[in-house]
């Protein structure tokens, strides 16, 4: 057997991986493993060889980093050193000593526990008996180093001191735009925003007594902002960039794609760029007092909201205690928020949101590599309008912006030609928190004043009384509402509108009883003209929606599956292929909403029919047509609702161009980094039969 075999099955059914090792790092300790059917290793700090267990693989790894990139001196690291309880004594995976008190630990590092707070809550321990003021987990896959500021609270810090270094060298250390996409935790550590969150929550959230949510949707909003106020940085990088690509590719054994190079090479090419003259990101914890650092995010948090006005009021701020706000701040700065597509920021505020009983009203954010097949297959084009109906996080109006601009969301400003364009994309939900999340990400992917609405969608005879008496909404909302209004087919009348284009995932939990709301939709009734007593949510939300399209206009919807298989909706199909033409019918796999709902669903995407051409694309009405069908095998989920990963040769996940991890689908390609999927599947047939939208 190989011996990088004997490694990975070492590894194998443990929680042990070797992500944030490098091939060499790999290569050596490959090198070092003696024997096949028990393999060990000599180990140079205890002097012996020792069997190779999963932990063992990564210690020897870290140990190895501790040596060469960090300089420690062997005399300084230990293996299994003695920590006293008492009466009790345990042993610490890695200590590294004192370099002015040889018997008292410095750093202590934690491999043996896998599970993050299983290790946070050893390191907890054993810092809190030793006194060691630094702390370091890992599992291979993610790492964690923390100051123990005092023993109820861990701050996380960027890094641990070389050998030469101290604490305060860490901590005061110059950081800029440049030391954020070089370090950014997510990509670095493997960590998600969600994880960070979780920890957040253990940490000091959960007995803080505040709205979880509020203060760390703050704390979000005020690091998007930071990273904003460093754009002109970003547009210097990523001019340098191209040229030093091409040196940093020759420099590797490797043929990279220059257009879409391995992140590792984007890496060392952001390291060679000067950043003398860069701003300082002022979203860290720099080893100032609570209160100095409470104070400064405080001001930054007021001119976010100055930047981006209408999410949180003008007397809003932090409710955290100063040492609460410190850790926060701590273990959110090293995270770089601005990505290609916003996967890490919704993941975290579904999670949030569902924390307020999203989940309850059935609606679920839809997952950003669903999102990228329906903007692919449904191709907007510059001068269209589109509106999602049931926005949530606004997941398909940003990346409609994406696709109209060619920008993703990055913090550098969209052209002042580009957002004539944005502007004609907008977002409805009847969440307000959800608004709120929907309107930042819209506003910072570029359209300066959102035309996200906080309205009840199927409600729509109710939206003059809330423009007329609701002043605060009106001064929030108010300019968004009036771009609405001007798209209305008839004056004064909410009910039928001219869009080019509407993609939604509307609620498919719950029925709508009231029947007010009923009596406004032809499928409140039954066929023999007289009222239902209730109908599904998303049975309305697909009358709603056609009545958004103009002739000619296009749509994708999610549905419930049953929607297209059940007897009893057989009303429904029928109502759909009278106004429109059957394009597609996409089944998703069944962990698509997983945590949140194991219903299996389809998305449907259709077209209006139209003859004429001044109303919109032709679309002629014809009784036999073509249709799309595809069904995916790869959901990007597994039966948890965790993503999967796409993984390279030796078992480590693999990161794209943006240093973000790639979700295991057949949905599209991801830009390359994927197999075609079915939206390119999608488009090749669309031009072949010469679809008004991709002819």
């Amino acid at each position: 057997m190989p011996q990088l075999d004997i490694i990975q099955n070492t590894l194998r059914d443990s929680n042990y991986r070797l992500d944030l090792f490098n091939n060499t790092e790999i290569n050596t300790l490959r090198s070092k493993v003696e024997g096949i059917d028990n393999p060990s290793i000599y180990c140079p700090i205890r002097q012996k060889s020792v069997q190779l267990k999963p932990e063992e693989v990564v210690r020897q790894l870290y140990a190895e980093r501790l040596l060469n990139k960090y300089h420690y001196p062997e005399n300084r690291v230990r293996f299994e050193h003695t920590v006293n309880f008492g009466k009790e004594k345990k042993r610490s995976d890695i200590v590294i000593l004192d370099k002015d008190r040889q018997d008292t630990p410095y750093i202590i590092v934690e491999v043996k526990q896998p599970k993050h707070l299983d290790g946070k809550g050893q390191l907890r321990s054993y810092c809190n008996a030793t006194g060691a003021p630094i702390a370091v987990w890992t599992n291979g896959q993610q790492i964690s180093h923390y100051h123990r500021k005092e023993p109820n609270y861990f701050e996380e810090i960027t890094d641990i001191p070389n050998a030469d270094q101290t604490l305060a060298d860490i901590l005061t250390e110059r950081f800029t735009l440049k030391d954020l996409i070089i370090k950014d935790k997510l990509a670095a550590e493997r960590k998600s925003l969600k994880d960070v969150i979780l920890e957040l929550e253990d940490e000091v959230l959960a007995n803080a007594g505040v709205d979880v949510f509020e203060e760390v949707f703050k704390l979000i909003f005020t690091k998007l902002y930071d990273e904003f106020k460093s754009q002109e940085d970003k547009m210097f990088i990523n001019r340098l960039l191209r040229q030093r690509i091409n040196t940093a590719i020759q420099e590797t054994d490797n043929t990279y794609d220059v257009e879409n190079p391995d992140y590792e090479i984007l890496k060392k090419a952001v390291e060679t760029i000067s950043d003398d003259d860069f701003r300082i990101m002022e979203f860290r914890n720099t080893g100032q007092t609570d209160s100095e650092l409470k104070n400064k995010i405080q001001q930054l948090f007021k001119d976010a909201k100055n930047q981006w006005k209408g999410v949180f009021s003008e007397g809003s701020t932090f409710k955290l205690s100063d040492s609460h706000l410190a850790v926060c701040v701590s273990s959110l700065q090293d995270i770089k928020l601005f990505n290609s597509n916003l996967q890490i920021v919704d993941e975290a505020f579904e999670y949030l949101v569902s924390k307020s009983a999203k989940g309850e009203k059935g609606q679920y954010f839809t997952p950003r590599h669903v999102i990228d097949m329906c903007v692919k297959m449904l191709n907007p084009k510059r001068g269209e309008y589109m509106i999602d109906t049931a926005a949530g996080s606004c997941g398909f109006p940003v990346h409609t912006v994406f696709k109209l601009t060619e920008q993703t969301f990055t913090n550098a400003e969209i052209p002042a030609e580009e957002k004539e364009h944005v502007l004609k994309v907008f977002g409805i939900d009847f969440d307000e928190k959800t608004v709120r999340i929907a309107r930042t990400l819209n506003l910072i992917a570029g359209d300066g004043e959102t035309n996200v609405l906080h309205l009840n969608t199927l409600d729509y005879e109710r939206w003059s009384d809330r423009v007329e008496r609701d002043r605060i909404w009106n001064l929030t909302y108010g300019r968004g509402f009036d771009r609405l209004k001007a798209l209305r087919v008839e004056q004064g009348e909410n009910k039928v509108f001219n869009f080019d284009i509407v993609m939604a995932n509307p609620p498919f939990a719950g029925d709508i009883k009231e029947r007010r709301i009923l009596h406004q939709y032809k499928l409140g009734f039954k066929g023999n003209g007289n009222a239902q007593s209730k109908v599904g949510r998303d049975i309305l939300f697909i009358e709603r929606n056609l009545d958004f399209l103009k002739p000619g206009g296009r749509m994708a919807i999610v549905l419930p599956q049953g929607r297209f298989n059940n007897t009893s909706d057989k009303y429904i199909r029928e109502f759909i292929t009278v106004r429109a033409r059957i394009l597609a019918v996409i089944g998703l796999h069944t962990n698509t909403f997983k945590p949140h709902t194991g219903t299996k669903t389809s998305v449907l995407f259709i077209q209006k029919w139209n003859e004429n051409s001044e109303k919109g694309p032709l679309c002629p009405k014809v009784d036999d047509y073509p249709m799309f069908f595809a069904v995916s095998e790869k959901g990007g989920k597994d039966n948890s609702g965790d993503y999967i990963y796409l993984q390279n040769e030796n078992g480590q996940y693999k990161l794209d161009k943006n240093g973000h991890l790639i979700i295991e689908q057949d949905l599209h390609n991801h830009n390359g980094e994927l197999p075609d999927g079915i939206a390119e599947a999608f488009i090749e047939w669309a031009q072949n039969i010469e679809l008004s939208f991709w002819s």
